[in-house]
């Protein structure tokens, strides 16, 4: 009986099969009609499909393009499912960073020297819905989520909605720059560069020329130290960061300024009183492609109040911190992080890059003084090689090197090796 049933059922998706399209595109006129499978690999252009391609995300460790989306009879619109396996094996030696991904901030002193381990966890599955919307033009939902949440679970990356130029959800944020961020296999990236994700309504424009801006309400996000003097609790002013962007060499090629405003409020409970702080950052960023084989990747950024905005940083809770001076007083620490990269290709198929950076906790207000073995300064360095086996399957291995400075001077370093296996659907 069970044999019976698997041959009507193969027969019958033999014929629905061999039904030509245009008889397909008959059923349903009015109705909203079947749905078509599309493969990604299709021959010739499909609008729908190139709305996928023109709104790729941009940051390397983002998924690429679904290999097969679900569209309606006229693909208008289109659902794509889509992600990556990935798993890494690490092992790290002569000092370690005690953590999945490489910080320079958790490399500490003593023993043990060297750990071996293993990580699926950033393996990503997303969903994405792109629909023409008449003169309106395209609106994008996007939701994606990886195993980094506590205990291996499932954690929302991104859920946010695109139309007419605005964004509203959860996203990176905007004072980042994700087409800028050199490629690694380490997760988090470069020690200073500016990584974060949050709550916001964006509205970004095309002014022409290559000239491009955004601006931004996010939340806050803060993370600060307190004593028994002070606390920091709830936020009343959204987060604005804004950019300007100039590109040329058909998009490969960009010079991004970036700010950000930042009320940081905390309380005196020392006499009981609300009180905030303005913090605020600047950077510059960019990307310069040399030809087909060269791509430089650059970024500096500067501020008071934004330590949750950069990597290395955002590990040690410094956004607002106790003023050792005023007793139920907080200062903003000044804090900075760069980084310069470069990727060469040698093939379609295998390029390597290399990045160096840096991040700085600076001092004030005796800060340093009654903290000693806090985090001043962090360097990372990363080199890479990358093969792409077919389309859609990645190798590659990475060397780190890390190094941590307190303010008492003393430090640490650490290597790390990395190899690499993803496969993308």
């Amino acid at each position: 009986m069970k044999s019976i049933f698997r041959t009507s059922l193969l027969l019958f998706c033999i014929a629905l099969y061999g039904v030509p399209s245009e008889a397909q595109d008959s059923i349903g006129e009015k109705g909203p009609g079947p749905v078509i499978l599309i493969s990604r690999d299709k021959n010739g252009q499909d609008e729908i499909v190139n709305v996928f391609k023109e709104t790729q995300r941009q940051h390397f460790h983002d998924p690429g393009i679904p290999r097969f989306l679900l569209a309606d009879r006229k693909r208008k619109w289109a659902l794509g499912v889509g992600g990556y396996v990935q798993a890494v094996v690490e092992y790290d030696f002569g000092g370690i960073s005690d953590d999945i991904d490489f910080f320079p901030a958790f490399i500490s002193g003593g023993k043990p020297r060297s750990q071996f381990q293993m990580d699926i966890t950033t393996s990503t599955l997303f969903l994405k819905l792109v629909g023409r919307v008449g003169k309106w033009g395209n609106i994008i939902v996007y939701t994606a989520g990886n195993w980094r949440g506590d205990g291996n679970t499932f954690e929302l990356q991104n859920a946010y909605v695109q139309f007419l130029g605005i964004t509203f959800g959860y996203d990176t944020g905007t004072f980042m720059d994700l087409a800028a961020g050199p490629p690694t296999i380490d997760f988090a990236g470069p020690c200073g560069m500016t990584s974060y994700r949050t709550t916001l309504v964006r509205y970004e424009r095309t002014l022409g020329k290559g000239f491009s801006v955004g601006i931004a309400l996010e939340m806050p996000g803060i993370e600060g130290a307190t004593d028994r003097y002070t606390s920091v609790d709830h936020q009343l002013v959204p987060s604005v960061p804004a950019y300007v962007q100039y590109g040329w060499n058909k998009g490969r090629s960009h010079i991004r300024l970036s700010g950000i405003y930042r009320n940081i409020a905390y309380t005196d409970l020392a006499n009981d009183k609300s009180n905030s702080q303005t913090g605020w950052g600047v950077q510059a960023t960019s990307v310069v492609a040399i030809g087909k084989p060269f791509q430089i990747y650059l970024q500096y950024a500067y501020g008071k109040g934004i330590g949750s905005l950069i990597n290395d940083i955002s590990n040690l809770s410094v956004d607002i911190v106790p003023d050792v001076d005023n007793v139920g007083k907080m200062q903003l620490l000044p804090m900075s992080g760069w980084y310069a990269g470069v990727q060469y290709n040698f093939t379609p198929k295998i390029f390597m890059s290399a990045t160096y950076s840096q991040s700085m906790l600076h001092a004030g207000n005796y800060y340093r003084i009654v903290n000693p073995e806090q985090y001043k300064h962090g360097q990372y360095l990363v080199t890479n090689l990358f093969w792409n086996v077919i389309p859609d399957l990645q190798l590659g291995m990475e060397y780190l090197h890390g190094w941590r400075k307190d303010f008492d001077k003393n430090g640490d370093q650490a290597n790390r090796i990395n190899l690499s296996a993803k496969f993308s659907f």
